[in-house]
């Protein structure tokens, strides 16, 4: 029996499952840290805690297998850095997506590099999550780690490295960076050099599926990616016109293109196009940064030590007259948005708690419905949504997310699709097939949630009020 590991490497744990030959998830194991806030808008990451938690869920899931593992690969979450020292050791904490203490120097340093040259480099436009911004931060904030460093490292990256090997990073995790060319798949000397950087302190960037190295106990370690590109191949999506829409820390829709897309509609409203996990296709992110977030949110501050499933078995069944602008984080795309605060309007004192949390899950939904018109208008119409993550579980979450973005939604049998999507390129480069062969054999779509017309109609009339509802917000605000 050959069995493949896939870890998931995320912002509020990390999760380790096996996969049999067939594709059926033998072992899972699941390590949860914390997230530490710092009142200048920082959030970072223990990298030494999360290493050992994920070291820990691999060891489990091994053991529970009797530790016959061929093959392994990393689905990583994206932009987080650690400063590594000459001896291998963190330097400090990873800057993860959400720490916004590089807004100014994503506003200025382009402006001076070239925005327009920055795009067609790397694919992306500015934002502070970028790992090149947050980079810029630590040279000026703390000098005396960037002096130190030897390496600058991606979590997938490190991880190959406390694994005794030589760290390379997939494709897919280094054009989150900033500082790769998406086209040339190398990374970008000149702006390298206009960041102080050289290349040899970063990770080797491969192809997802390639061969890493060996561990001392015979487990091939395979090159994975991003999360939401690995997430998306766990899902099936193998083609244009498929997306998944992923639901866990954020809400984030990622399709398959054939080629790489460079247009001013995806520029403008901060779209990117950088490479997917399976071969020969590139992908963008449309996505929510509260997302998920919201949910956890209010169970945090009203739920009473409920759980999730007792919270949305509350939930109000029909739309509500609410209406919620979703920012209690940066926007996300299409805004990039790191000012404006989230928003409840239309409270009474008739309110209930039930029909506030769907108002709060409708905003999310309706911020990634404006993604998904932007999509089209680009020229990447979808067809199909597959639906994975945390909030697949909840088949009242994912009917609501269906009338709200007036499209069906598949959710699968397996729905660790970042797992599984990582799974699949181990697998790939251990038996040599083909990773689309591989996913269709192996993923086993489950229900479909058809929106209900009554609702969608709803939707559609409230829509309206939604992209008017930031602009609102702002002026009211009196922000520029």
């Amino acid at each position: 029996m050959c069995n493949y590991l896939g870890l998931d490497l995320g912002t509020s744990g990390c999760k380790a499952a096996v996969f049999d030959e067939h594709g059926r998830m033998v072992s899972l194991a699941r390590r949860d840290y914390d997230l530490q806030l710092t009142p200048d808008g920082g959030a970072e990451l223990d990298s030494d805690l999360v290493i050992q938690h994920c070291l820990a869920a691999m060891a489990e899931v091994k053991a529970q297998v009797g530790g016959k593992i061929r093959a392994m690969s990393v689905s990583s979450q994206g932009e987080a850095f650690t400063a590594v020292g000459r001896d291998g050791r963190a330097l400090c904490h990873a800057m993860v997506s959400s720490d916004v203490r590089a807004a100014s120097h994503a506003r200025e340093w382009p402006q001076e590099f070239g925005e327009e040259r920055l795009y067609q480099i790397t694919g992306h436009t500015a934002h502070p999550m970028f790992t090149l911004f947050k980079l810029l931060w630590l040279r000026e904030h703390r000098p005396e780690i960037w002096t130190k460093a030897a390496r600058f490292l991606c979590f997938e990256d490190l991880l190959h490295l406390r694994l005794g090997l030589e760290p390379a990073i997939g494709w897919p995790l280094a054009g989150r960076t900033m500082l790769f060319d998406v086209r040339r798949h190398e990374w970008n000397l000149e702006i390298l050099d206009a960041a102080g950087l050289a290349a040899k302190q970063l990770a080797r960037p491969l192809a997802s599926g390639s061969v890493v190295g060996q561990t001392q106990d015979g487990m091939l370690v395979v090159t994975g990616g991003h999360d939401q590109p690995c997430g998306a191949l766990g899902a099936g999506v193998t083609r244009p016109g498929v997306a998944m829409y992923a639901t866990g820390t954020v809400d984030c829709i990622t399709p398959a293109f054939a080629k790489p897309v460079f247009n001013e509609v995806l520029r403008q409203n901060n779209l990117c196009t950088y490479d997917h996990v399976a071969p020969g296709l590139y992908t963008t992110v449309a996505f929510s940064l509260t997302g998920g977030n919201i949910l956890k949110w209010f169970r945090t501050e009203f739920g009473h030590g409920q759980s999730y499933e007792e919270l949305l078995a509350e939930m109000s069944t029909v739309p509500t007259n609410l209406l919620v602008l979703p920012y209690w984080t940066p926007s996300g795309t299409p805004y990039f948005d790191c000012e404006t605060p989230g928003a409840i309007v239309g409270l009474r004192l008739s309110t209930k708690r039930g029909e506030i949390l769907r108002a709060l899950l409708e905003g999310v939904a309706f911020e990634m419905r404006l993604n998904l018109g932007i999509l089209e208008q680009a020229g990447c119409p979808l067809q199909e949504l597959r639906t994975i993550g945390g909030g697949a579980r909840s088949a009242a979450w994912n009917q609501l997310k269906a009338e709200v973005l007036g499209k069906p939604l598949t959710r699968l049998e397996i729905s660790e699709a970042g797992c599984l999507g990582a799974a699949i390129l181990a697998c790939a480069a251990d038996t040599g097939r083909s990773v689309t062969e591989i996913a269709g054999e192996w993923i086993k779509p489950g229900a479909r949630f058809e929106p209900d017309s009554a609702n969608a109609r709803w939707y559609d009339e409230r829509y309206t009020s939604y992209r008017a509802m930031r602009s609102a917000i702002r002026t009211a605000l009196q922000m520029t």
